[in-house]
């Protein structure tokens, strides 16, 4: 019988990797974990977590201004970008500290450096050779940059975070929620923001009104936003980077984004010597278990390119523990469903959203309901501001069952997370029509509407 070193080896030391590895140990598994660069991979260093916090920042200039109408005097203070940085990197420094401590804690032994597989069973580190009977790979993905003129001159979200000196003037490229987020980020911290994007509207894959609503939302704010054209050639000039568009008209700013979407990190992995298949964007292809082509070889999270979200490689890292090392005691193997994963967009305002689109929901279910509410909020009465909130439920009109939510407003996310457990254990319209809401809130907004605007 074939003795390993390792009962398992995960390759990256992300959300998913750190979940599975951590999960794996506590059941008893050798386990041995790689990562080249700090851990907590892309949401704790260059995602979620410090992208949320710059989001938390942009809001007080909005927040200081809304004040004035509840009684508050005085000037706004101003932001001390330099001060921002150093404490969200402080605070990231701490949550790496305290993904290693978890994972040594449980037992993982920790290896610094590019994990590369040599076979079925065996990944090299630094030169030196580790075996395992499975072997995880969940190295998340990367920022795209498309070939064009000047593009040695833009930067990535990877970037965004510790830009020297503050972009007074910023040109975001793509239409996409890292996009779109950023835009807002910034504009919020006092930048003059452009945004483009080569198709019709932003956030493709969203609800067509949530789309059109955040797109009006935020030019009021004052992002300055560009549809249907892309970047022809950019050009460091004198004055800062010239961006000439594809119309011939120029842009000129102190840096350019490009948010054009993501790709698998997997080059110098060694899958396809190993024979591991691949789609044609380079994503590792799984079956339901999430094993590979090479049964010895999982993968999960962005490098499987499924949702990109870290609740989701979570979810499937769990998966892939019960799946080898078995559940834990008293606890049925765990299945990963993708059916009304809820997700949020930190724009300013926030959207979250649950479900089908209304076109989806029409496409899946044929015959469905649509209920909206747009309204300025309660808050906005006094304050001055005019940013209203969109509210949006999509009803399977054969089961009577809400199949898609959406909001647009503030602290969408927190207030479609609750929802999203009604939804998953199949709420119809009656049920949140016999739901009590709280007033008064945004959130009972839900479960008032009564009347559909349309069939």
């Amino acid at each position: 019988m074939q003795t390993f070193d390792f009962d398992l080896f995960v390759i990256g030391g992300g959300s998913g990797g750190v979940r599975a590895a951590r999960m794996a140990a506590q059941r008893g598994a050798r386990v041995a974990l790689a990562e080249v660069a700090a851990m907590g991979g892309t949401c704790v260093n260059l995602g979620c977590i410090p992208k949320k916090l710059y989001s938390y920042a942009a809001h007080f200039a909005e927040s200081f201004e809304e004040s004035h109408g509840f009684g508050w005097v005085g000037e706004a203070p101003i932001l001390n970008w330099n001060t921002l940085k150093s404490n969200r990197a402080r605070e990231i420094t701490r949550l790496n500290g305290i993904y290693v401590q978890l994972l040594k804690g449980a037992g993982v032994h920790l290896i610094e450096g590019w994990a590369t597989l040599v076979d079925a069973h065996t990944v090299a580190v630094g030169g030196q050779h580790y075996s395992a009977k499975s072997i995880l790979v969940a190295t998340g993905g990367k920022p795209s940059v498309p070939d064009v003129a000047g593009s040695e001159h833009v930067i990535t979200s990877n970037e965004m975070f510790d830009l020297s000196p503050f972009p007074q003037r910023l040109l975001v490229v793509g239409g996409g929620y890292i996009a779109c987020e950023f835009a807002s980020i910034f504009n919020g911290l006092g930048a003059q923001v452009t945004q483009l994007y080569r198709g019709h509207q932003v956030l493709r894959g969203f609800d067509e009104e949530v789309r059109a609503f955040i797109a009006s939302e935020m030019v009021k704010t004052g992002v300055t936003l560009h549809l249907n054209t892309d970047v022809a050639a950019i050009e460091r000039t004198a004055d800062g980077l010239q961006v000439r568009l594809l119309d011939g008209s120029h842009v000129t700013v102190d840096a350019v984004l490009y948010a054009t979407g993501r790709v698998p990190l997997v080059a110098g992995l060694g899958l396809e010597a190993v024979g591991v298949a691949q789609n044609e964007a380079g994503a590792i292809q799984v079956n339901a278990q999430y094993q590979t082509s090479v049964p010895s070889i999982y993968a999960l999270g962005d490098v499987t390119a499924r949702l990109q979200l870290t609740p989701v490689a979570l979810g499937e890292a769990m998966v892939v523990v019960d799946q080898l090392f078995g559940p834990a005691a008293g606890q049925a193997p765990r299945g990963m469903s993708y059916d009304f994963i809820p997700t949020a967009v930190f724009t300013h305002p926030n959207i979250g959203t649950v479900g089908y689109s209304e076109a989806d929901a029409i496409e899946k279910f044929g015959k469905v309901r649509i209920y909206r509410s747009d309204f300025k909020a309660l808050k906005h009465t006094l304050s001055g501001s005019t940013e209203r909130t969109l509210m949006k439920l999509v009803v399977d009109d054969a089961s009577d069952r809400v199949v898609g939510l959406h909001m647009v407003g503030p602290d969408a996310g927190e207030v479609v997370q609750g929802f999203a457990v009604a939804m998953k254990a199949g709420a119809t319209k009656a049920i949140f029509d016999s739901t009590i809401g709280i007033h008064p809130t945004l959130a009972e907004e839900f479960v008032t509407m009564r009347e559909p605007v349309k069939r």
